[in-house]
């Protein structure tokens, strides 16, 4: 069907309607406001109404609200087939978006048993192996050889499991062996938390396959940028485990010595995201990228504070916290900034270690995402810039008026224009 935008009014007999339809054509039809939103919206009418191939078409479609479009169109069950309109280089971006976009949308609405932390990280290391040809090397560390290494967050996070935990240490270089490492990209790689001893209710579990999202968001945003033709040397790390209960979990009151010396007492198995990413976020330190970026479904505090269509961000500089706000508007996603102080690394005490990994109380207290990136910049180098970005619209647990029930994607396009600036 061939889908038309208009700044016109319905016919009368239409009353107030958004989409109308004419001779087997449908209008979406713009009134004061938001227009995104409302060529998102009409996108979720026409989708629920049983389309699945349409044409854009008319003078009135340009990159941003094709790409609307294209994400109210999107379900669980595909993305659906769209025929793009414009010239040929933003028929080739928005082709490739859908692509990455469906990539990390397939990841993330997988069933948890379909995808184990392995498979994770081998599903991705292909995808992007595939798009970076032999500019693209990777390694996949597994099982007890993490604690070899001294990845003892992820390990101690997914031990409960009978499936390892792993980290999966990918190296894109289009520049040489010796290319200073520009960006190093970390993504929280949960394929399941049932919240472990600190157990979740059945109706906070049912979606958490979805807690792998931030692995999945700085993978797609990778491929988006290679496709884009990024010219510049990046790391990621996914950090991947199954967060479950067994005789092998880890338990409330165990104490993790990192890597870097700093020793955390867990004392809610619950917030086991900000354990393995402390790992990843080492290891990207390590690098000696000027620029850490991590990614993470993290904390209710987030999406209590800043809703579902924004994703809460944090880092110590305001100069790149308004770079990431710029990078998000001019690919129309949404971003806000949550404080991050120092004395927010304070804000786990613990009796025991050098601090804890939340606070003993519902939700992590008052300030719990600030608190939450506090603790994780205990392990990011003094010398690197570091963007946090928690996940609060990566997911939508029931269909709305925005979305199809599961993965949305928000925040691919954002890492990636982050990547690519």
């Amino acid at each position: 069907m061939k889908i038309i935008l208009t700044n016109d009014a319905p016919a009368a007999h239409w009353g107030k309607a958004d989409v109308t339809f004419e001779q087997g054509q449908a209008y979406i039809h713009l009134q004061a406001g938001d227009h995104l939103r409302q060529v998102q919206q009409a996108a979720r009418k026409l989708r629920s109404q049983g389309l699945s191939q349409v044409a854009l078409c008319g003078e009135h479609w340009e990159l941003h609200t094709q790409w609307a479009f294209a994400q109210g169109f999107a379900t669980a069950k595909g993305a659906g087939e769209i025929q793009w309109t414009g010239d040929e280089s933003m028929q080739k971006l928005l082709t490739d978006r859908l692509a990455s976009a469906s990539f990390a949308r397939q990841q993330i609405n997988e069933t948890p048993e379909n995808l184990a932390p392995v498979t994770l990280a081998s599903q991705s290391a292909k995808w992007l192996a595939e798009i970076g040809g032999d500019k693209v090397s990777y390694r996949i560390i597994e099982g007890e050889e993490l604690l070899q290494q001294k990845w003892i967050g992820i390990h101690a996070v997914g031990r409960g499991s009978e499936r390892p935990p792993a980290m999966l240490e990918l190296d894109y270089n289009p520049l040489g062996e010796d290319a200073p490492v520009s960006v190093a990209l970390v993504g929280k790689g949960i394929t399941f938390d049932s919240g472990g001893y600190s157990i979740k209710a059945s109706e906070g579990m049912l979606g958490m396959k979805c807690d792998m999202g931030g692995a999945a968001t700085v993978t797609a945003a990778l491929g988006l940028a290679i496709k884009s033709g990024l010219n510049k040397r990046v790391k990621l790390f996914l950090c991947c485990a199954e967060n479950l209960i067994s005789g092998h979990a880890y338990k409330l009151g165990d104490i993790l010595t990192y890597k870097n010396g700093v020793s955390v007492e867990v004392v809610n198995t619950d917030a086991e995201g900000r354990l393995v990413l402390a790992d990843g976020l080492q290891a990207a330190s390590e690098t000696g990228a000027p620029l850490i970026i991590d990614a993470a479904t993290l904390t209710g505090a987030a999406l209590m504070a800043v809703g579902t269509n924004y994703n809460a961000i944090f880092s110590p500089s305001s100069e790149l916290l308004a770079r990431t706000q710029a990078k998000a508007a001019s690919v129309a996603e949404r971003v806000w900034p949550l404080p991050l102080d120092p004395w927010h690394k304070e804000m786990c005490p613990s009796p025991y270690a050098d601090t804890a990994n939340s606070r003993p109380v519902k939700g992590g207290g008052a300030g719990g995402a600030s608190n939450a990136a506090g603790f994780l910049w205990h392990f990011v180098s003094p010398d690197a810039q570091w963007l946090h970005v928690d996940l609060a619209a990566a997911f939508a647990d029931s269909a709305n008026g925005l979305w199809a029930a599961g993965a949305t994607t928000h925040g691919v396009l954002t890492v990636a224009a982050l990547l690519e600036d």
